[in-house]
């Protein structure tokens, strides 16, 4: 029995995997186990920033779990502390909670939210349509799409959800009520959609006057993967609260949510918690990740390559207009919408050698590490070419 029949056999049946195994990675490349060598634009959905055996992320793994990879978070862990210095002089926020994925990160943002407007009469949490926030119950609760939803009912009370890049419907939900606003500044999985520059003043215009937190999901969008530290630094965007993982491990489970001045003193001891939230080695990890995008160039080359990706992407637009609508988003997160659906594409690609993956139907979406380098943009555009040449 093969392992695809053994997984049919054991697994609950929630992933549909690709017809291939991976027997490693090196770079922006990975290697199947019948030696077939493929450029990888998935990234691992966004969390291999620094592709495949990096070796600092093997390095400060390999120097931390000799000394201990589990105490519990009634220690100080010094790979904590310094993880959380570095986050914090980046970014400017004040306060730091480490969890273990994305989704953990929303709900302790809703938590955070949630306490911060229980003494002030408010506990309405707005959201946007086509968002994608993780798949716990809290996060569920954030999001319209059936897909997502359909059986897990009840969700969260007073969450209310309302069309993405509509000002006039985010006037019409908030209130005195309201606690706080949530959006990914690029909807990720709901096809790169960025968020609108009209939406972005709107919603600081409201809270100024209604007084509410702005909730920012960068777990797909942050930490260099636009250019940028987080992408709502392409706005004039000043959220409170931030929730971050994929990239923030190299590859080992961690994520966290950062918080500013007015919700830093909003916890006290005992009331959030978590058992592997902020883990010694993932922590380690992290170090090694923030200190390459921020001191060896890492994000710089984001920003470059990712323009280069993008001019290359406009160009196939122009030569294959028939089939491609738009191009659309930032640094190395971008998404080509096709005009039909685009799963044929992606299969395609990878019989040449090349991992793409298709989000929200008919969007190709583009996530490589952020080490790529431009002959690996014109190889991923010369396998694209060449797809959409045998589709016209």
């Amino acid at each position: 029995m093969d392992n695809f029949a053994r997984e049919a056999e054991y697994f609950f049946h929630t992933y549909k995997r690709l017809p291939l195994e991976i027997d490693h990675g090196e770079g922006v490349f990975l290697t199947g186990k019948d030696g077939t060598r493929y450029l990888d634009m998935f990234g691992g959905l966004a969390v291999n920033a620094l592709g495949y055996g990096h070796p600092k992320v093997l390095e400060a793994i390999a120097e931390q779990s000799r000394k201990y990879i589990h105490l519990s978070n009634y220690f100080l862990q010094d790979t904590q502390v310094r993880l959380a210095e570095l986050l914090t002089h980046h970014t400017g926020y004040k306060k730091v909670f480490f969890t273990n994925s994305g989704t953990e990160s929303i709900e302790g943002s809703l938590k955070l939210a949630r306490k911060w407007g229980s003494g002030r009469g408010k506990r309405e949490i707005i959201s946007f349509s086509n968002a994608f926030h993780g798949r716990t119950m809290g996060s569920l609760s954030l999001m319209d799409k059936p897909k997502y939803r359909e059986g897990y009912e009840p969700f969260l009370p007073h969450c209310t959800h309302i069309d993405f890049n509509d000002p006039a419907a985010l006037r019409g939900a908030v209130s005195s009520q309201t606690a706080a606003v949530i959006l990914e500044t690029i909807q990720g999985e709901g096809g790169i959609c960025p968020v609108s520059t009209e939406l972005v003043d709107e919603m600081e215009n409201l809270r100024k006057k209604h007084d509410f937190l702005i909730i920012a999901d960068e777990i797909q969008s942050g930490l260099g993967r636009t250019g940028k530290f987080f992408a709502f630094q392409h706005y004039t965007l000043d959220p409170d609260i931030v929730a971050v993982a994929k990239p923030l491990g190299g590859g080992l489970p961690l994520g966290a949510f950062l918080g500013n001045e007015k919700v830093a003193a909003v916890f006290d001891v005992g009331v959030h918690g978590t058992t592997f939230g902020g883990n010694p080695v993932a922590c380690a990890a992290g170090i090694a990740v923030i200190t390459e995008l921020m001191q060896n160039g890492v994000m710089n080359n984001a920003a470059a390559q990712g323009q280069l990706l993008k001019s290359q992407l406009l160009e196939l637009k122009k030569e294959f207009s028939s089939l491609v609508r738009e191009v659309r988003g930032f640094g190395l997160m971008v998404g080509v919408e096709l005009t039909r659906e685009c799963e044929s594409t992606v299969t395609a690609l990878r019989e040449r050698g090349m991992l793409l993956n298709c989000t929200n139907t008919n969007v190709l979406r583009f996530l490589p590490p952020l080490i790529i380098q431009e002959s690996h943009i014109r190889e991923a555009i010369q396998k694209l070419r060449e797809v959409f040449q045998l589709m016209k």
